[in-house]
């Protein structure tokens, strides 16, 4: 539209400008090497417009000529760089696809079209990861360093092989060097935090997590999260060697995050150690009613060292009303009162629990009063049994691992704050990790539950995980045959991810609960069993 009105007034101003020679007429004289040429100013006009359009064809055609082979080249350079970038596309899809064959195919025929440019390299190298040739990979990944525009491409190809073949420290140092030269390298800034919280340098990780909060790579609630649990793992790591230090990150943990138990737990120990049982109890109070957890059940009820069982049962009912009536509130009141003989209490709070399907713990507890209040009876070693097709109670899980202990990273990935205190599934998925709820499972299929050591202490290996065999009936004049076992066999038979530390012997009966009771006094030497 724009373009046929100008069109049209350019034809008004000539048209006007016609007009405007015709009315006034005249004449011009042109004398050049004695001649002379007169004509009307009309044909002047229209003379000199003709010979600038000639020059200019003129000079159109010379400069053409000239430039001829500059653009014959140039086209095919055009001709070249696109079959390059062609070849370079249908590379990546090759890569894609897996195709092996035909990725090397095309990085070479890209190579030779368009030399050593930055997409060439690059399809060079995952080509030959493709293929499985790492050195021809990392000989491109090293080209691509030479250029100020790949480098930082190149240090994460050398990362990523680095990580490939297990050595760590070269990994840190191409991390380290990328985020020198771009401090926005998302990649970088994670490996980087990665490494130094798997050195357990949480110093040197919260200055991490610092710098990316500074460059917006974190929201603020997410590096609140991180600085919180950084700070307690260096609770953790520094409690046996400076319990000052230790209860201040402690506290700074809290304010940063009240909810996270283990921070919550370890300053409420710390100050009751101090003798600040009114800041401990706060503190452990405000974590409760966020996550009622076992932790804080055991800081909460022994704030105050040698208090009788009644005073801890007082205690435990005022987390259970805190928690409104939550599973762990009501856990808390009935081992309470178990130690405190008050049978009947304890059995008023476990009543809510048992109603559906009752968990390990329930289970075990149930056993622990029946046998505290009535000796053993069939009815402590029915819950006993019932307790190994149980269903589990809540565990720190973490990438398909089940531990009994909290930890900063994650064992799997070294994710931060990766550890979630949630019931596993029937079926947890992860690597070289099944779990199964059935009790006549073969070997193959037995829990492997791998163990996370607390931040501060090495981690241990992973234990063999031997079922203990299924008790043979014993005939009814025989007499009954105990065996006391300790806690940690007792929870692989049982399936059991729940924290159970410190455990006193417990009896396991020989016989199933069916069998009548023998007529010889049976030994049954069995202690309460500590949930927490």
């Amino acid at each position: 539209m724009w373009r046929a009105l100008v069109f049209i007034g350019l034809l008004c101003v000539a048209a006007f400008g016609a007009v405007w020679l015709a009315d006034r007429p005249g004449t011009v004289l042109i004398t050049f090497g004695g001649y002379e040429i007169q004509m009307s100013v009309a044909v002047a006009a229209i003379a000199l417009a003709g010979l600038a359009l000639a020059l200019a064809l003129l000079w159109s055609l010379v400069t053409g000529l000239i430039q001829l082979p500059t653009r014959l080249t140039f086209a095919s350079r055009a001709r070249r760089r696109s079959r390059g970038y062609q070849a370079v596309s249908r590379g990546m899809v090759a890569v894609g696809a897996g195709d092996t064959i035909a990725a090397r195919r095309y990085a070479n025929e890209a190579e030779r079209l368009l030399g050593k440019e930055p997409l060439t390299l690059l399809l060079k190298a995952q080509a030959a990861q493709v293929s499985g040739n790492r050195e021809v990979a990392e000989a491109a990944f090293r080209q691509m360093m030479d250029e100020d525009e790949t480098r930082v491409l190149g240090l994460r190809g050398l990362f990523v092989e680095a990580r490939r073949r297990g050595d760590a420290e070269s990994a840190h140092e191409y991390a380290t060097e990328a985020v020198r030269l771009a401090p926005a390298a998302a990649w970088a800034s994670d490996a980087v935090l990665e490494a130094r919280c798997a050195e357990r340098d949480w110093r040197g990780a919260l200055e991490t997590v610092e710098r990316r909060t500074s460059l917006g790579l974190l929201d603020k609630k997410t590096a609140r999260r991180h600085r919180a649990v950084l700070l307690t793992a260096d609770a953790l790591e520094r409690i046996d060697r400076d319990p000052e230090g230790s209860l201040r990150s402690a506290q700074d943990a809290v304010k940063l995050a009240p909810d996270l138990v283990p921070a919550a737990a370890l300053a409420g120990r710390l100050l009751s150690r101090k003798g600040d049982l009114r800041r401990a109890a706060k503190v452990v109070e405000t974590a409760w009613r966020s996550l009622p957890h076992p932790d804080l059940a055991e800081v909460y009820l022994n704030l105050r060292p040698g208090d009788s069982g009644l005073d801890r049962l007082k205690r435990a009912e005022t987390l259970s009303r805190l928690s409104s009536g939550a599973p762990e509130g009501r856990l808390a009141v009935a081992r309470s009162a178990l130690e405190a003989r008050e049978f009947d209490r304890a059995r008023d709070a476990l009543e809510p629990l048992l109603r559906d399907r009752p968990t390990m713990r329930v289970c075990l507890l149930m056993s622990d009063l029946e046998q505290a209040e009535h000796g053993s009876t069939g009815k402590g070693r029915e819950w006993l049994a019932r307790a190994t097709r149980a269903p589990r109670d809540p565990a720190w899980i973490a990438d398909g691992v089940v531990s009994d202990h909290w930890a900063p990273i994650s064992p799997v990935t070294g994710r931060l704050d990766a550890f979630v205190w949630q019931a596993p599934p029937d079926v947890l998925i992860a690597p070289e990790l099944t779990l199964h709820d059935d009790v006549t499972a073969d070997l193959d299929d037995e829990v492997r539950v791998l163990p996370v050591a607390p931040a501060g202490e090495p981690a241990s290996p992973l234990p063999s995980s031997e079922p203990v065999p299924a008790p043979e009936p014993a005939p009814a004049d025989t007499e009954v045959r105990t065996e006391t076992v300790t806690a940690e066999p007792l929870k692989e038979e049982m399936r059991s991810e729940t924290p159970l530390p410190s455990p006193g012997p417990v009896v396991f009966p020989a016989t199933p609960p069916d069998v009548p009771k023998p007529k010889e006094q049976a030994s049954a030497r069995r202690s309460v069993f500590s949930v927490w």
